[in-house]
């Protein structure tokens, strides 16, 4: 049994809109009330509330206070979830500032105003099913969905899902619903090319460089939507900016802008997952390199190529589709100089600019392309099974102050480890599995 989502587009009518405005807000503000309580208890006493505690004070205080009359309007599960993630992003909080929780460091739970924030809401009890093109929900009724929700029903129907918590978000003018969904899915046990293998180097000319074992080079543009619809951009934010604060004209400016922001995102995502679903279905094991893309987008010069072409999302996507197909991703260390290393002889040149896109090795003569040469290194890597890890496993080179060294992700085999990863997807991971079946269209 894993667990994965499935996300349908919502086609609500006019009422229906009205109640999902209605339960964002009552989310919106449960996590406000909620949190100006934590607050007050801290300065209090030291301490805040936990999410348990804050729904027990949420029943006696709902009942008593006259301005809290409205909260029947809403299914009572809006409010119990907002305090959940409530308690989640403090229990985050503190482990962040311990060096704890991996990631960047996490600020202080910030309280959330109307506009400002992702307007979203989650079910975890009551009459949550699908069928045909429609959902049906708590307290909202049976919604149409712009597409069919047949794969999911089936799969309830013949008792291999259950579904476990609906998240209802809005994106742009369009509202979506996410089911959590723990699935009896069928993993391979071998891949259908035992011993295949390819090197993937990701770059901003080109989306990714692939060299297999057979010595084909595999080349994806990437469709740049950033850098496409970037004129567009401008234009629709020049025309936001323009309008008057708080009025009509202004709203409907956010939303053209927000809707051009969504579609370079699906651009950008489709591109991804044709690229991945290709390489996971075609080659056994997959090495990628370990790149530093927070790094990466603080260089002012290189942050919008590099958000552009989604390097982190690529890195994700292999992680559970090689192991849904049987293979696995082997991860090279952050500081393996694929690049700088000739793939002839060996070589390492001391210093490569990102302007040579030739590279020429000195010992050798080898004059080839800078991202093939790399794409060959990472490929002859796995091979090779030399270790990149220090013993605790985190990379070699320090951290910032405090913080240990990182961990080998789940789902991933280092370098120099042998044998298939078994790859533990997330709720979010389990989202593109829709995406996992398509065919690699467009790559050459």
């Amino acid at each position: 049994m894993v667990t994965q989502a499935y996300r349908f587009a919502l086609d609500p009518t006019p009422g229906q809109e009205r109640a999902l405005w209605s339960h964002a807000g009552a989310a919106r503000f449960a996590w406000n009330w909620g949190l100006a309580a934590c607050r007050d208890r801290y300065d209090a006493e030291g301490k805040w509330w936990s999410g348990v505690e804050l729904h027990r004070l949420w029943n006696q205080v709902k009942k008593t206070d006259p301005g809290l009359g409205w909260w029947g309007e809403n299914s009572k599960c809006v409010y119990q979830e907002a305090f959940r993630d409530l308690d989640r992003a403090l229990r985050d909080f503190v482990r962040s500032r311990k060096g704890v929780r991996r990631g960047r460091r996490l600020g202080f739970p910030r309280f959330k105003r109307r506009g400002r924030c992702r307007d979203s809401f989650r079910f975890c009890t009551g009459v949550m099913r699908c069928g045909g093109r429609t959902v049906t929900l708590p307290r909202l009724g049976t919604i149409a969905t712009h597409e069919s929700t047949r794969k999911l029903a089936r799969r309830v129907e013949n008792g291999t899902a259950r579904i476990l918590s609906a998240t209802v978000s809005r994106t742009a003018h369009r509202w979506h619903v996410s089911f959590t969904v723990q699935v009896n899915r069928t993993i391979a046990e071998g891949h259908v090319r035992p011993g295949s293998a390819v090197g993937v180097d990701l770059g901003v000319k080109t989306l990714l460089t692939a060299v297999d074992d057979q010595g084909r080079v595999i080349e994806v543009a990437g469709p740049k939507a950033l850098r496409a619809g970037l004129r567009k951009l401008r234009r629709l934010g020049k025309a936001h900016s323009r309008k008057q604060r708080g009025s009509a004209n202004r709203a409907k400016a956010a939303g053209r802008l927000a809707r051009h922001h969504a579609h370079v995102a699906d651009m950008r995502a489709d591109a991804l997952h044709k690229a991945t679903t290709h390489l996971a279905a075609r080659y056994e094991t997959v090495v990628v390199e370990d790149l530093n893309v927070t790094g990466m987008i603080a260089n002012r010069r290189l942050a919008r190529a590099v958000a552009d072409q989604g390097f982190g999302a690529v890195r994700r996507m292999l992680e559970y589709k090689t192991g849904w197909n049987g293979g696995r991703l082997v991860v090279a260390d952050r500081w393996f100089p694929s690049s700088k290393t000739c793939s002839g002889c060996g070589a390492r040149k001391p210093s490569l600019s990102l302007s040579e896109r030739t590279f020429r090795c000195e010992a050798c003569g080898l004059v080839l392309g800078r991202d093939v040469n790399a794409a060959i290194n990472l490929r002859d890597l796995a091979a090779s099974g030399a270790e990149r890890l220090n013993a605790c496993g985190g990379d070699v080179r320090p951290g910032p102050a405090g913080r240990p060294p990182a961990k080998q992700e789940p789902g991933t085999a280092q370098a120099g480890k042998t044998g298939t990863a078994a790859a533990q997807a997330t709720a979010t991971q389990r989202a593109d599995a829709a995406f996992a079946h398509t065919s690699g269209n467009g790559v050459q």
